[in-house]
């Protein structure tokens, strides 16, 4: 079976999703291309599961200071480039076409009638889920951005929808002490210095902020890294807690680890203003609207988290795959979603 599988490169979230996936799929003797769009070449970082794998440019989100701006957004797309990349896509020697809400591969399926599986998080949306901070331009771009004929929604719960649990590495948690006052700090789209100069007076935690380009900070309790999988991840297990974006897959590895979490969405981004929401209804983490020193000190002192055993779900959507991709009924959800544990815990 040969797939070809596009991957939203913007954020690190999807990318993170698709390693997942990448290491299921080779386990299971399949064939799969992998592209990505949304970043430079040079952007990408720790690639190596992804055997040849393709870049093309695809579209991405402007941001600046915590927001997604639309007019600069559409300012900076290179539609002849876009079209010129659907266009070169050839998909005819490809047995199956997923798209983890990329779009160059799924117009470029759409336009050669083939058809596409959608995973991801962003599919969960064509369900009655949590939703805020929903406009008309927020919509189309859900709706058109990386169009799929079937989707497979992934979310933190289910909320009594046909979606599935976070598609995150399922391995044993470290047997480590956790240190209450290390504190890991991923705010990609904030002004890193601003992140720097509101954190400096909580000298009773240590702060590791990573961010694209290497931050510098003048005090000894803001430690900054650039950006590594690896090290983020060793320093992730045994921290009290993170405070990021309202992305997706970081929440749902921060909930598999038992670590607290302050979220701040990006604002103008649906789909994170929806990820806060969710987050808030569901009591799993605490949320703040803007970067606030008072939510911030209230969150650091308090010590509690939840954390959530959720199933291998990429193992169990490649066997799917491999299994002629059935009509997943309500039996088929609710197998899935009954080995999920939820634990309240104290730090």
């Amino acid at each position: 079976m040969k797939i070809f599988y596009g991957v939203q490169g913007t954020g690190n979230g999807h990318i993170t999703r698709a390693r997942v996936m990448a290491k299921e799929l080779y386990a299971a003797g399949i064939d799969v291309t992998f592209q990505f769009t949304g970043r430079p070449a040079d952007k990408y970082f720790d690639m190596d599961i992804f055997n040849g794998y393709q870049v093309r440019t695809g579209l991405t989100f402007n941001t600046h200071k915590g927001n997604v701006n639309y007019l600069k957004t559409a300012w900076d797309a290179k539609p002849l480039t876009l079209i010129k990349d659907i266009k070169s896509l050839d998909l005819s020697g490809y047995d199956l076409v997923i798209s983890d809400f990329e779009p160059v591969t799924a117009w470029a399926a759409r336009n050669q009638k083939k058809a596409v599986l959608g995973i991801g998080h962003q599919y969960a949306f064509n369900y009655d889920i949590p939703r805020a901070g929903s406009d008309p331009i927020a919509n189309q771009v859900m709706k058109y951005f990386a169009p799929a004929t079937k989707g497979i929604g992934l979310h933190w719960h289910h909320f009594n929808q046909p979606i599935l649990p976070p598609i995150i590495e399922i391995s044993e948690i470290p047997l480590c002490t956790t240190i209450r006052n290390k504190i890991i700090v991923y705010l990609p789209f904030e002004d890193q210095q601003a992140v720097i100069k509101l954190l400096c007076p909580f000298k009773e935690f240590e702060f590791h902020l990573y961010s694209p380009e290497l931050a510098v900070s003048s005090f000894e309790h803001i430690i900054c890294h650039p950006l590594s999988r690896d090290q983020f991840q060793k320093n992730l297990v045994d921290s009290g807690g993170i405070i990021s974006n309202a992305g997706f897959e970081l929440a749902s590895e921060s909930l598999q680890l038992g670590k607290k979490i302050l979220a701040k969405p990006l604002h103008s981004q649906m789909e994170q203003i929806s990820n806060a929401a969710a987050l808030q209804q569901l009591g799993y983490g605490q949320t703040m609207n803007d970067m606030d020193a008072t939510i911030i000190e209230r969150w650091l002192y308090d010590e509690r988290a939840i954390q959530i055993t959720y199933p291998n779900t990429a193992a169990v959507l490649v066997k799917w795959i491999r299994e002629g991709m059935s009509e997943m009924n309500t039996d088929f959800i609710e197998a899935v979603w009954k080995t999920v544990e939820v634990q309240h815990i104290t730090h």
